[in-house]
Order: C-alpha cells, then sequence, then structure tokens
C-alpha cells in the first residue's frame, strides 16, 4: 500500500525538501488566504517554460494552512529551479489587506538559494503582468548540494571579544585589495584576508547582511532582503546552483579555523519588497496580511523601518520563519550569533503599536534548543522607538550602545557636561544595564562603538563637520547625525600639518578610551587605518570605491594600524577591562587632582581600576580633552610604567612592554586632547 505522503506530500518541513526513500522533492507552502497553488519546475534550457506544471488541490494538497505536493525526480524532466503561482482575494479592507497576483512568479520564502535569469527585470515585479522568465527562481536542492554543515565556533570568546563589523563585498572589492581579482568581493576574498584579521586581533567579524537581496536594485548595504535562508549569490565566485552555500560555508569554517566567530546582520524587521509601489516577489503574493503589518485606517503599509514594511512579527507564522531562518543559519551554516537590525519592530503588536509586556518572539527565540548559547545582538530601536537597555525586552541579548557612541563622540570633540556621561560609559552603563535582583544584566551587554557603517567613518568623524551625500540622490538631506569635528579643516584637499596631527590623535583617543571601557567593543572595517568616505555618512546606494575598502590607505596610515592593533593586544591582556561584572569597589575615579570635576565646564578625568580580583595590573587612566597641557597628580601609589600616550607620537605612543618607562615622580602632564595609561605590576 502506497503512503499518503508519497502522493499528496507532507506539510512540513517548510520548504523544499528532499526525500531520500523515494528519490523525490517535498514541497510545502503556508498561505492563509489562497484559493489556489499550482507548483512550476524549469530547467535552464527554456526559463520562459515550465518543464513540469502541478495544480494543487487544496482536498489532497492542503493541510491546515499549508499547501504541499511531492514530485519524483524522475518526473521533473531535469528540472533545477521551481516557483509557485498563487490565487487568491481582491485587496479586502482593514488588517486583511491581500496583493495576490496569479500572473506573478512566487518564490519560496525558505529558497536556500536564489537563481535571478539572464532576462531578470526587477520592474516586471512592480508592474502588472506576466513575468515568466524575467523573475528570480528557488533552486531545487537535492542530497548532492548538500554538503557536511558547518561547526559553530569551537571558542567562544568572553573578555578577549573585540567585534569587527565588515561588508563582505567591501572589504575586498577595492583592486587594491591584494585579493585575486576572481574573488573580489567575496566569501572566498574574506578567507584570504584571514591572516589580516588575525593580525590585527579581532575575534569576532559581523558581517553585514548576506541574505539574497535584489541585485537591480541600489542596495550595497543589503539591508532589503528578500530571502531569508539564501546567501546572496553575487557574494559567490561561482553563480547560480547552490555554489553560494558551498563558498558561505568554507568561509565560515575557515574562519572558525582562525578562532573567529561569525556573527550575521540579520534584517527581521522588514523586507526589500517595499511599500504598496515596492515589487513582489514573494511575501506580498503568498499572504500579504499575514506577513506584514497594515494600517487599518489607511490601508497602508505600517512602515517602522523607514523601507515601507514591518513585519508582522506578532503572527506565529512569521516569527516561525524567523526562528527557522535562525536555526539554519546556525545548524546547517554555522553561524555563532546574529545582530538585528531595527530591533524594536520585533515586538510590534498587530497594530503595529509596541509591545511593553513580554512580546512572543522572544520566547520562541530563547525556548529552541538549537538556538541555546547563540550570540544574540540587538540595535534596540526603530524609527519610532527608542529601546536601549532594560526597556528593550530581550533581557539577555547584547544591544548595540547608541548612548555610548554619542557620548564617547561629544566627549572627545571637547563639548561641555559630559564627564559624568563618558565615566557611565566607561564603566560599563551600568544606568542601562543594572544588576540588580529583578533583571541582572552584565556590562558586556553593552556593545561599545564609535561609529558603524550607519554613519561616518572614524576618519570622516574627524575631518567633515558637514555630511557630504550628494552623489546619494537625495538632495543630502539623508544620513544619520553624529558628533563630528574637522579639527579645524574641512576635507581632505590641502590640509595643514597641525590639522593632520590633531586627526591621528583624536582617533588614536577614541580607539583608546573604547578598549579601556568595560563593555564589549566593536570596530568598523577600515578604521583601523583611516578609511575615508569622503564624508559621506550614508553611502547604503554606493557600490564603488566611495564604499569599498581602500588598502592603500593601510600603507599610508601605518602608525593608526599599529596603534589599534596594540590597543586591542593591550585589552586582551588585561581582563580587568572587560568583567562579566561592574567594577564596583575596584574603581576610583579622580580627576586632574583628587577629586574628579563634574562641572558643565570640565574636560578632564582620571580613574584607577584595580585588577588583584582579576589576577591583573592596576590600570591608571588620565584624559583631558581641553586643548592645552595639564599636570595630573597621580592619586596613588606606584611605581607607575607609561604604557599609552596619544599624544606620543609612533611608536612611542604604545610602546612594546619591554620598552615600558616608569613615570617619574607623582605627577604626569598630559597634552591638550590626549589620553594617558599608566600600569602598575602586581
Amino acid at each position: 500500500m502506497g503512503s499518503w505522503a508519497d502522493e499528496e506530500g507532507l506539510a512540513y518541513p517548510l520548504g523544499q525538501s528532499w526525500v531520500e526513500e523515494t528519490q523525490s522533492y517535498n514541497f510545502a507552502l503556508y498561505s492563509k488566504h489562497a484559493e489556489a497553488v499550482t507548483l512550476l519546475l524549469f530547467n535552464r534550457e527554456d526559463l520562459n517554460t515550465p518543464c513540469y506544471t502541478h495544480d494543487l488541490d487544496y482536498r489532497w494538497h492542503k493541510t491546515g494552512r499549508i499547501w504541499h505536493a511531492r514530485v519524483p525526480r524522475a518526473e521533473c524532466n531535469g528540472a533545477e529551479y521551481f516557483a509557485y503561482r498563487i490565487s487568491g482575494p481582491g485587496r479586502s479592507t482593514g488588517f486583511e489587506q491581500h496583493a495576490f497576483d496569479p500572473e506573478k512568479l512566487v518564490v519560496d520564502p525558505y529558497a536556500r538559494c536564489v537563481f535571478y535569469p539572464p532576462g531578470y527585470d526587477r520592474y516586471a515585479a512592480i508592474g502588472p503582468g506576466d513575468n515568466m522568465g524575467k523573475a528570480p527562481l528557488a533552486v531545487l536542492l537535492a542530497p548532492a548540494d548538500v554538503e557536511t554543515p558547518s561547526r559553530r565556533c569551537c571558542v567562544r570568546h568572553e573578555a578577549d571579544l573585540v567585534i569587527y563589523e565588515m561588508h563582505v563585498r567591501g572589504f575586498t572589492q577595492n583592486m587594491n585589495s591584494g585579493v585575486p581579482e576572481a574573488k573580489r568581493g567575496t566569501f572566498a576574498g574574506v578567507v584570504d584576508k584571514i591572516p589580516y584579521l588575525q593580525d590585527l586581533g579581532v575575534t569576532a567579524v559581523e558581517l553585514m547582511p548576506i541574505f539574497q537581496f535584489d541585485p537591480q536594485e541600489k542596495n550595497y548595504w543589503g539591508y532589503m532582503p528578500l530571502f531569508f535562508f539564501s546567501p546572496h549569490e553575487q557574494y559567490a565566485r561561482s553563480q547560480g546552483c547552490a555554489r553560494s552555500r558551498d563558498e558561505f560555508r568554507a568561509m565560515v569554517d575557515a574562519l572558525h579555523e582562525a578562532k573567529l566567530e561569525v556573527i550575521l546582520d540579520v534584517v527581521y524587521s522588514h523586507s526589500g519588497e517595499g511599500n504598496e509601489e515596492g515589487p513582489k516577489f514573494n511575501l506580498k503574493l503568498i499572504d500579504n496580511s499575514t506577513y506584514y503589518l497594515v494600517d487599518p485606517k489607511t490601508s497602508s503599509y505600517i512602515d517602522r523601518s523607514g523601507t515601507g514594511n514591518s513585519l508582522h512579527c506578532a503572527n506565529a507564522t512569521v516569527r516561525r520563519l524567523i526562528v527557522d531562518s535562525m536555526t539554519y543559519w546556525v545548524k546547517e551554516m554555522g553561524v555563532d550569533g546574529f545582530r538585528f537590525d531595527l530591533a524594536s519592530v520585533l515586538a510590534l503588536n498587530d497594530d503595529g503599536t509596541l509591545n511593553t509586556g513580554d512580546p512572543p518572539i522572544f520566547g520562541d527565540i530563547a525556548g529552541d534548543p538549537a538556538l541555546q548559547g547563540v550570540r544574540l545582538i540587538a540595535e534596540p530601536w526603530d524609527i519610532s522607538a527608542y529601546e536601549l537597555g532594560r526597556a528593550f525586552r530581550g533581557i539577555t541579548w547584547s544591544q548595540w550602545n547608541g548612548k555610548y557612541r554619542d557620548t564617547i563622540q561629544q566627549f572627545v570633540r571637547g563639548d561641555g557636561g559630559q564627564v559624568g556621561e563618558i565615566a557611565s560609559r566607561i564603566y560599563g552603563s551600568a544606568d542601562l544595564f543594572p544588576d540588580d535582583i529583578t533583571d541582572t544584566y552584565h556590562p558586556y551587554q553593552s556593545v561599545n562603538y564609535i561609529v558603524s557603517h550607519d554613519g561616518f567613518t572614524l576618519y570622516d568623524l574627524v575631518s567633515y563637520n558637514k555630511k557630504h551625500n550628494e552623489a546619494n540622490g537625495h538632495n543630502n538631506e539623508d544620513g544619520s547625525t553624529s558628533y563630528n569635528w574637522n579639527c579645524g579643516w574641512e576635507g581632505d584637499k590641502n590640509v595643514p600639518d597641525e590639522v593632520v596631527r590633531l586627526r591621528r590623535r583624536q582617533i588614536k583617543n577614541f580607539l583608546c578610551l573604547l578598549f579601556v571601557s568595560n563593555g564589549t567593543p566593536m570596530i568598523r572595517m577600515g578604521d583601523e587605518f583611516a578609511q575615508t568616505q569622503y564624508g559621506n555618512n550614508n553611502p547604503y546606494n554606493q557600490d564603488n570605491e566611495t564604499a569599498w575598502l581602500d588598502w592603500e590607505r593601510l600603507k599610508n596610515n601605518a602608525d593608526l594600524y599599529r596603534f589599534t592593533r596594540k590597543m586591542i593586544a593591550f585589552r586582551k591582556a588585561h581582563p580587568s577591562l572587560c568583567r562579566s561584572r561592574f567594577w564596583r569597589d575596584d574603581i576610583r575615579w579622580y580627576g586632574v587632582g583628587s577629586d574628579p570635576d563634574w562641572s558643565e565646564s570640565s574636560r578632564t578625568l582620571a580613574f584607577c581600576v584595580h585588577g588583584a580580583s582579576q589576577h591583573d595590573d592596576d590600570i591608571y587612566v588620565m584624559i583631558n580633552v581641553f586643548p592645552h597641557a595639564l599636570d595630573f597628580d597621580i592619586q596613588e601609589t606606584g611605581p607607575w610604567l607609561l604604557a599609552i600616550d596619544t599624544a606620543k607620537p609612533s611608536p612611542y605612543d604604545v610602546p612594546g612592554e619591554a620598552d615600558y618607562e616608569e613615570v617619574a615622580g607623582s605627577g604626569y602632564t598630559v597634552q591638550g586632547r590626549a589620553v594617558v595609561v599608566l600600569l602598575k605590576r602586581r
């Protein structure tokens, strides 16, 4: 007797899967409101005509709200790709706004690899009519396409965690990257640069979005994903035929071999289908009201992302899509963690309001066995909500600390009234991540950073007073706000020598404070050698030299690279600087004299972290962001060794340990706009 599943297929797992026993493909697609579903298979020779068509009968091929079918491989006529056509109700009112279009090809949202045909046309997905031959297709995966899954990193970094935010394409696309042309801008290009990352000393890479997005959209950054299971095909050397999966896995394995964690910057807050005028690829055509938040009064998408739509994360099916995606990237692709873009969207109710109680998505993630121990990092805001610290619902998650970023930018620039704030940020932001009896946070949950992809580079932060985003096409009205200061000269042309020196010192001040702060440090790729975007602080659509890493600057700014590498090594050598707990009794705050000056006019601060409890040295830090030198009285007994002085030229700014010199007397002159770090051996 034959099996029901052999004839009708199974409703699980969602997506396309291979059934080894019967040498067949199983297809499963969720749609609450679909009235008719047709499965279409295609081979490479003719992408305009299906080689196999299967009209699904709901009496046989539907269970609950999941449509399913099983097709023996022998009947597929050599098919390599598949898609659906779906019919459903016309546009409705209230929350249920439908967008079915039976003429459009629909790509399975669970597709592991997506193929863009030579005739692909983004505008065919926007306008009315058939888009056969012009639409992306899901790649059929069989055992030959599935290799041994990558393993998660055997090392989980703690006190030595240093995150390096990286764009896969931009990291090696420039012809001066030293990477062979065929590998530039790819996962394989990242592998070639692993020795560089090891030399720098970072211990985790955070990859900007690598989910498949529309190659015809001006979307260099990748924050407009279309498929949450598929690596971006253009980041692979061999495109199509599932090679992007293999090359991604090879990169992950190589990074793990080098003891580097892999964190994916994921976008589960919205998709690249945009608003009502955007294209239709999958979620709109499958079940618009399930996947997107809609305003019942205006019948338009609720946009909390600034990109046209917001995913309906209060819906159990959408949450399942997100968790299934996460478990896939962990179990099959080997990643070690996720950074969630615009994570406040995850906590929205059905009507788009913020769930201030217990949003179910966090319980779903916490309860999945495959996600135990996975590193979770939130960007805890969207365009309407700012949930930094305790306000964010993911209690055990780490968070990008936007307040750290803003405070350190203002303080190093020389703004008044920031001394108390910078002390709180250096301490680990206990005001935001308190370790009280109710919800016990840890300082490492604060991801401290000066700049990220979203804003000026570190060099541009000290070189431009104004953003220069004209090339983006928005009349220079786009881009975020930063507390930048050009050190007295706008831009990079004919810069006086004294301005050049001041900019280098400011960069070193930023980096020094970052690496002596409690919390988890993150740097943006290229900041270690003064990467510039020529004042463009929002190059999301600049797939060119503006956003690609310029490796010539590594040669020209070798002193800054050395400083960054030495600061990372200094932090790793002193676990007192990054603890699981706050410093509490192990820290003393001082000023130029014995007492800190917390006043509005103050621009100085000193502190001493005692390392005995961590079997570490004592560390004494003196900060002067006044433009003139000041004589600091060292408030604790020595002998003290000079470890760092950002005012000194390289290599004396961070001498090797063998070259540490003892500080004479009980004081030290800290130059204007400088940071000094002393060390006392235990």
